[in-house]
């Protein structure tokens, strides 16, 4: 079911629509918040446009990461499954 969840980003009042739990919706929103206070420490001059740009670009890359990653684990875990077939299919019952 769609709900209303009210968070606050870059010192605004939002009001988002999700399935999510609240508790989902309020660790998204404190993940957020946590990579914009990142990359708001490491910009001089406080562009909020230039903040927002950095915060996204750290999360894309971090979630490109975990791609590649669940890949790598998707084939090692293909091929032993593989081996593991293999393996019974050569056993004599």
């Amino acid at each position: 079911m769609i709900a209303t969840h009210s968070i606050r980003v870059l010192g605004r009042e939002l009001q988002v629509k999700s399935v999510a739990t609240p508790e989902h919706v309020a660790q998204v929103e404190a993940l957020v918040n946590e990579k914009l206070a990142e990359a708001e420490a490491k910009v001089s001059g406080g562009d909020t446009q230039l903040v927002v740009i950095l915060a996204l670009m750290n999360l894309a890359e971090a979630c490109l990461d975990a791609r590649k990653q669940l890949a790598e684990e998707q084939r090692t875990c293909s091929e032993r499954v593989a081996g593991l077939i293999e393996r019974l299919d050569r056993q004599q019952f």
